[in-house]
């Protein structure tokens, strides 16, 4: 998760007077998503797949970033009434911007379109002139979910304020028309879409069609009508003309045009997946499927009070399994009742495999302190660990994972290679407890069989195996189609193993 590192102030002693309150002289409208949309164009089909397919959904992994972008964008063509987004960063880079220009042309075509965004990632000048755009925009709303006042620095308010501020909401899902979803792991910027240079974040979507789009669609409604909720124009106090409105279309329209060579543009003409969405003819698989979500007050109660939880709708399905469980987690802190519960598994007979980052390619080393003093534990109790290899030199590997400098995002389990989660949920204290998350769980034979085959398949050719031998961890991976091992933290300097191993020592884990 990025910029997690700054839960760790929390733990700073530094002490600071007063307080920053926003505002709460004004009001709100509440709206909802559209229920009447079943003659839209995407409706009208999602409805003759239904009918072939009573009480399941239709379901499409994204496992690439060209194809998530391409589906997002796809969709957004395809839109007649409505588009409704929940992302916690939205960046204003080549994906950020692409997106929102073609958020503008459906809002043009008369769609009405919802921006939710967490405010992590907002709050510089630049963004925030953006987003006060857009709110003026025609047919589009924008709202910034649990904001940071812009009266006071972020560093005080983390540390003081009463507002939840060290608590995110860290849902991403994107409906068009409430007819069809895409839930997953992806912010909206380039590292999530395969168009950073410099680090792509392996990741996964799932694109949904059927009731899974209205289930989505009531949980982003109590977000959208939350407390927590304020419309842009409240926090960002900017006076936007119809001139800055002009400019800031033309800018993206300028963008477009200079990226119409790229592989993106290119992509959503001759991508079979794009052709497919608007053909209609997506080879969906089928199955039953239940969105779980956070709900929005869990951020401003008890962080002992599961009331409004995800992770207790997990319970039956993990309480159930029988052979096998695959874990992807790239932020992977399971504490000591995680840990025996893992270890309990094994001891009963069921198979426990786990893929996380190594620390060389997490992106939030930080966190790797946390989930380093439980890895001799889990090895001790039979957990298969599995950690990202930077260097990924097989060409399968890349192929798997989508890029050469890769590091791992998704957040998925493979229960029994019967029923699938993929969605925002790592398996670690900030997602359980401080934060909101949403994903759905997917039964189906098909697509579980064929995640748990393709980790079988290619595991050893991205990831290190981990080993214990004399007590000590050892890392087993592959470069140049040879066998490596390593005794330390593959690929990293003397230096990021100590500031590592002091921030162990530090009690940061459950901020982590």
């Amino acid at each position: 998760m990025a910029k997690k590192y700054v839960y760790l102030l929390l733990g700073i002693s530094f002490i600071f007077i007063g307080c920053t309150r926003l505002p709460t002289n004004f009001e709100k409208k509440e709206s909802y998503a559209y229920k009447n949309t079943e003659k839209s164009k995407i409706a009208v089909e999602a409805s003759k797949l239904s009918q072939e397919n009573l009480d399941k959904t239709g379901v499409y992994i994204l496992k690439n970033g060209l194809d998530a972008f391409v589906a997002r964008i796809a969709l957004i063509e395809e839109a007649e009434i409505s588009i409704d987004v929940q992302y916690y960063l939205y960046h204003d880079d080549l994906i950020g911007k692409l997106f929102t220009h073609y958020l503008i042309k459906a809002a043009d075509r008369g769609v009405r379109i919802r921006i939710l965004v967490d405010d992590m990632g907002m709050g510089d000048k630049k963004k925030d002139t953006y987003a006060a755009i857009l709110d003026n925009y025609p047919n589009i709303e924008v709202r910034i979910f649990n904001p940071f006042s812009r009266s006071s620095g972020r560093i005080k308010q983390l540390v003081t304020s009463e507002n939840p501020v060290t608590r995110r909401m860290h849902n991403k899902s994107f409906t068009v028309d409430n007819q069809v979803t895409i839930l997953g792991g992806r912010n909206i910027g380039d590292e999530y879409f395969d168009a950073d240079p410099l680090i792509n974040f392996a990741d996964v979507d799932i694109l949904g069609v059927g009731k899974i789009s209205n289930e989505v669609s009531e949980s982003f409604d109590e977000y959208w009508n939350d407390k927590l909720s304020y419309p842009a124009n409240i926090i960002i106090k900017k006076e936007i003309t119809q001139k800055d409105i002009e400019e800031y279309k033309k800018k993206l329209d300028k963008f477009k045009e200079e990226e119409e060579g790229g592989i993106y543009h290119k992509a959503l003409i001759n991508s079979n997946l794009a052709k497919s969405i608007k053909a209609n003819d997506v080879e969906y698989e089928w199955g039953k499927t239940k969105v779980l979500s956070d709900k929005p007050d869990k951020l401003s109660t008890s962080l002992s009070n599961e009331k409004y939880n995800l992770t207790p709708q997990l319970e039956p399905y993990f309480n159930n399994i029988k052979k096998e469980l695959i874990i992807f987690s790239p932020y992977f802190v399971p504490g000591d009742a995680g840990t025996e519960y893992l270890i309990d598994l094994v001891k009963k007979g069921i198979k426990v495999k786990i893929l996380t980052n190594s620390l060389s390619s997490n992106d939030v080393g930080i966190v790797h302190s946390g989930y380093m003093k439980y890895r001799k534990k889990l090895l001790r109790g039979g957990v298969e660990l599995y950690e990202m290899n930077e260097s990924l030199e097989s060409k399968e590997g890349k192929k798997w994972l989508g890029s050469s400098k890769a590091s791992l995002h998704a957040k998925s389990f493979i229960l029994d290679r019967e029923i699938i989660f993929i969605g925002s949920l790592n398996l670690d204290p900030r997602s359980i407890v401080h934060n909101t998350e949403i994903g759905v769980m997917v039964e189906s034979i098909e697509l579980g069989e064929n995640m748990a085959k393709k980790f079988d398949q290619q595991i050893l050719k991205v990831a290190f195996k981990l080993e214990l031998v004399d007590n000590k961890i050892i890392w087993k991976g592959k470069k140049d189609g040879k066998e490596i091992i390593f005794n330390k933290e593959p690929y990293t300097s003397f230096w990021k193993r100590l500031g590592v191993g002091f921030m162990r020592i530090l009690p940061i884990e459950s901020q982590l």
